[in-house]
């Protein structure tokens, strides 16, 4: 049967008509055109200072405001010099050429006049010395963090002949950090198009359709990194290095699964439409409200986020949403009038052409589900066993936060010098907590810091560089014993904040850097009790909208719950015992599972749909094979596609990202190969059609089983 025309195919026709197919693609080139110079300017838009991370009503986002009436905000840069055996008078005057030096330098915000030390670990025989360098972190401190430490380095070297020499605390740290996003849009630009091209390559068999996927992918990149930099310049939209990042990945993996899950279905109705512009609209038609359902998911999930109380997780969502949004667009309208204009050839060498078998009919898939139809239920029960099992590796995850210690793949200077300065000096020493309270009360609240076990009690003063506050204030820091970033330092922060804000009318608050990580802690943990459910309600809601039945989509969210438990316990035993990782950020959890169940509903929205198009002709449980075969293969692949580029975070040298990656990859892997096409499938084929509930499809007869029946034509309607 052949259908000319694009009359009653919706507003497909003004996507891929004759004519229309030109006038988009007119206009995605003018986008581009205007887009372009914009998206190469986001790294410049990006802001990575701690207010773009911490949560707005934190005690440390309020000390680290008012600390700037005292004086710039700025953070110290540590040079540590080390000798096991004992510093040498020769030692010892390099340190003193190397600090009249360090008091110099005023480039890339170094506040070298306020240069404090050396401090030796010890009066007589000292084995290390300390020089603190402030460095002002105004608006673009982010921006030149890594240059100062750079022109630090050309004065004290990095040592030899058995002395150490390192530059540690918050601003070596900070300039490692720097370093390590440096350059992270090309990396995972780079890292996910080699990915998308090798699955694509295995997935097409042909090197020519690759490119207009590729193609689609970056034009949507593109624009959505212009939005956002706009968004970003006029808007007071917040952008960091991670939620760059994330964006590259998002666009990649999901355009690319929307094109899949599109063309298998365009290819489908080549076979039966000589006219590729009628088969394309039919596409457009059929498939298009599955794709923008999940799309719509992935948007309004991520939009969820800005409930957050992290910043950075609130300035996630947006980011996130827009890039979606921008590659459904351009997978929904660039990539199918593309599609047309390069007619058939595209799909050189397995061109399809009119009448030719759909392979999906006798396929892996189709014979997978005719055996599944035989025992439904033990087929889902072991699978849901087996996920519960791999569930229990849970037990392991250690989501309470990475030292910075251990929040590098590698080992950069700055950790290895903090593990030498630990050595010599308190633990917490260059990143101090910072404690402001009313002048009036300054002495009992500084009585009662200096009197709170973890704090040096000695350490207790006003920084150099400070100016007299305006408003009856006094700022001035402490010294703790135990590593800044440690578990110890948080509970002596909880400590320190208990004692001053018992003195009568101080109004004292604690900063500092420990207690900023004190209050992520916590931002995150009542993000994680918040966004979770909320995500999970509106990807049910939109299930129920979709399917217009109840059980369906809460077996669906039920699948993707268990889904999410099985990658999480899978991953946490491999960071503990393959990668030997020492934990997981607090964040974790919250990231894994909103990609998770976002993307990987995707999945189950194309399978459960088309399942749906075939219960209302054939029956439930035939029409669940039928669906399982039409869709096994590209969906399959759009997960093989969906994991490697979300793998593509791996090459960030942060275990944070490689975390991620990991999780999400293995996650989406779990449910394409076995929560989509055995679990659920199983579950439907049990259920019958009860699972349409209470739509008038939950009464209908479902017919011969699909085991007896004959092999499903998969090729009369697409997925």
């Amino acid at each position: 049967m052949t259908e000319t025309g694009t009359k009653g195919r919706g507003i497909a026709h003004l996507v891929c008509g004759r004519r229309a197919k030109w006038v988009v693609l007119v206009l995605w080139l003018v986008a581009l055109f205007l887009t372009a110079p914009f998206a190469q300017k986001l790294t410049d838009a990006q802001d990575n200072d701690a207010a773009s991370w911490l949560p707005g009503s934190a005690e440390s986002t309020q000390v680290l405001e008012i600390s700037e009436d005292f004086r710039p905000e700025q953070i110290p840069a540590i040079v540590v010099y080390a000798r096991e055996s004992g510093l040498t008078a020769q030692d010892r005057a390099q340190i003193a050429e190397d600090t009249a030096e360090l008091k110099q330098l005023t480039a890339h915000g170094i506040r070298g006049a306020e240069t404090r030390g050396p401090v030796y670990d010890r009066p007589d025989d000292p084995r290390a010395a300390q020089v603190l360098v402030p460095i002002t972190m105004d608006e673009k401190g982010w921006e030149r963090i890594a240059p100062a430490v750079d022109s630090m380095r050309e004065i004290v070297g990095e040592g030899g002949d058995g002395l150490a020499v390192h530059i540690t605390g918050p601003g070596g740290t900070s300039a490692d950090f720097s370093e390590a996003f440096e350059g992270i849009d090309s990396t995972l630009l780079i890292s996910a198009m080699a990915v998308v091209i090798v699955m694509l390559l295995i997935t097409y068999r042909s090197p020519t359709l690759l490119l207009v996927p590729l193609l689609s992918v970056i034009a949507a990149l593109f624009t959505a990194q212009a939005l956002i930099y706009l968004l970003a310049e006029h808007a007071g939209l917040t952008v960091n290095g991670q939620s760059a990042g994330i964006l590259t990945v998002l666009v990649f993996g999901a355009g690319t699964d929307y094109a899949l899950l599109l063309v298998a279905r365009y290819r489908e109705e080549l076979r039966r439409h000589e006219d590729r512009h009628e088969a394309m609209a039919l596409a457009l038609h059929r498939a298009g409200p599955a794709v923008l359902a999940s799309g719509a998911t992935v948007v309004l999930s991520m939009l969820v986020l800005l409930v957050a109380e992290m910043n950075s997780t609130s300035g996630l969502g947006p980011v996130a949403a827009i890039g979606v949004a921008v590659a459904l667009l351009a997978m929904m309208t660039l990539f199918p009038a593309l599609l047309v204009v390069f007619g058939r050839w595209i799909f050189w060498p397995a061109i399809p052409h009119l009448g030719t078998e759909n392979p999906a009919d006798t396929g892996l898939w189709a014979r997978m589900g005719r055996r599944f139809a035989v025992r439904p239920r033990m087929v889902w029960g072991v699978t849901a066993l087996a996920l519960a099992v791999c569930s229990l590796g849970l037990i392991q995850l250690r989501a309470e936060g990475i030292s910075n210690a251990d929040a590098f793949t590698g080992e950069p200077d700055s950790v290895v010098g903090q593990e030498i300065s630990a050595q010599y000096f308190p633990a917490g020493s260059g990143d101090p907590l910072v404690i402001v309270s009313n002048q009036a009360q300054a002495r009992q609240v500084g009585e009662a810091v200096a009197g709170t076990a973890g704090v040096v009690p000695e350490s207790l003063g006003l920084p150099p560089g400070t100016k007299p506050s305006f408003e009856g204030k006094v700022l001035f820091e402490a010294t703790m014993t135990a590593p800044a970033d440690s578990e110890a330092a948080k509970q002596t922060v909880e400590r320190v904040r208990d004692a001053v804000h018992a003195v009568p009318d101080a109004d004292a608050q604690v900063g500092g850097g420990t207690a900023a990580l004190l209050d992520m802690d916590k931002a995150t943990t009542h993000d994680n009790l918040l966004i979770i459910p909320l995500v999970l309600i509106v990807v049910l809601l939109i299930l129920c909208g979709l399917l217009r039945a109840l059980v369906a989509p809460l077996l669906l969210v039920g699948t993707v719950i268990l889904s999410f438990a099985a990658a999480l316990g899978i991953s946490a035993l491999a960071f503990r015992y393959v990668f030997d990782y020492a934990g997981e950020s607090t964040d974790f959890p919250l990231f894994v599972f909103v990609f998770l169940v976002a993307l990987g509903i995707d999945y189950n929205i194309f399978l459960t749909t088309r399942i749906r198009e075939e219960a209302a002709r054939q029956g439930t449980r035939k029409g669940v094979v039928t669906g399982l075969a039409a869709t096994g293969s590209v969906i399959t692949s759009a997960g093989l596609v969906l994991a490697g580029t979300f793998a593509a975070l791996g090459t960030l040298p942060m275990v944070a990202f490689a975390e991620i990656g990991f999780a999400v990859a293995l996650g989406v892997l779990l449910d394409t190969f076995i929560v989509r096409s055995v679990l659920v499938t199983a579950l439907f084929l049990d259920v019958g059609p009860k699972v349409w509930w209470p739509h008038r499809l939950a009464r209908e007869d479902g017919g011969a089983p699909p085991a007896e029946a004959e092999p499903a034509r998969v090729g009369q309607a697409g997925g």
